[in-house]
């Protein structure tokens, strides 16, 4: 898969702490949002774009995030295998390339994820593809 990891890195001291990310190259993305998931094992998948890349980051609690390569956008095979990524506040930033569904549980109420896009609004309204939470369903056997 194409799915990549920009490292972490954490510093501190008697100040505080430092966490900081600075192989990333932000200037592709164009915009940032979060997603706060109250009730633990809330499920939000799948969406996608054909060319939208995206970037995540937790930012409280954890996320069973999962990432498919899409072979047909308007019927995609239902035997495609997402690949399962835990991740919590303190895992690299995963980057989803254009191309790929993504969706997430969070196992800890309140969690908060935090989406980077290399779209617009707009220009992402008009590349949206989303699928059912259950049209390949991971989550079942993780909790949800």
């Amino acid at each position: 898969m194409n799915i990549e990891r920009y490292e972490r890195g954490f510093s501190e001291d008697h100040r505080g702490s430092v966490e900081f990310f600075n192989e990333l190259n932000l200037s592709e993305y164009k915009r940032f949002y979060t997603v706060t998931n109250p009730k633990i094992g809330t499920v939000r998948a799948w969406h996608g774009h054909k060319k939208e890349k995206k970037l995540i980051k937790v930012l409280s609690g954890n996320f069973l995030v999962g990432v498919i390569k899409i072979d047909d956008w308007e019927n995609p095979n239902k035997t495609l295998k997402p690949e399962m990524i835990e991740m919590n506040v303190n895992s690299d930033l995963l980057s989803i390339p254009e191309g790929y569904v993504n969706g997430a549980m969070n196992h800890e109420e309140n969690s908060k994820i935090m989406y980077f896009s290399s779209s617009s609004l707009e220009d992402s309204l008009n590349d949206d593809y989303r699928f059912d939470s259950k049209y390949w369903d991971p989550w079942t056997s993780n909790g949800g």
